[in-house]
């Protein structure tokens, strides 16, 4: 019952930047269902759905080699909030990308997705 609003997605050139955000609500009062793990994948149409970048309550992160030392991911504990900072975006970056967070009690949830579009 956690419900994830995502936003930020858009066409940029390649080399350009984009900032997606991915803001959750819903049953997370109770302490069962306090969110430990927000991130990302990504996916094209008819393609499996690809690991981009997670982050935990404490600050861990973890970034797909596709992506590393390009994009980061920080999150607002306070605001139950996680956003996707893409530099250098490259036309192989084109997919929808889809946010998730999972609580404490092990169920996850998934965003809407937004899509990102890199022209070459």
């Amino acid at each position: 019952q956690v419900q994830l609003v995502e936003s930020g997605g858009g066409l940029v050139q390649a080399g350009g930047s984009l900032r997606l955000s991915c803001a959750a609500s819903g049953s997370i009062y109770r302490s069962i269902y306090r969110i430990n793990t927000m991130g990302w994948y990504r996916q094209i149409p008819g393609e499996q759905r690809d690991f981009v970048a997670v982050i935990t309550t404490g600050g861990s992160t973890n970034y797909a080699d596709a992506v590393k030392g390009r994009f980061t991911i920080p999150r607002d504990n306070a605001k139950n909030t996680v956003y996707l900072q893409m530099n250098s975006l490259k036309p192989e970056d084109t997919a929808v990308y889809y946010c998730y967070a999972a609580k404490v009690n092990g169920v996850a949830d998934w965003g809407q997705g937004t899509q990102v579009t890199v022209s070459s």
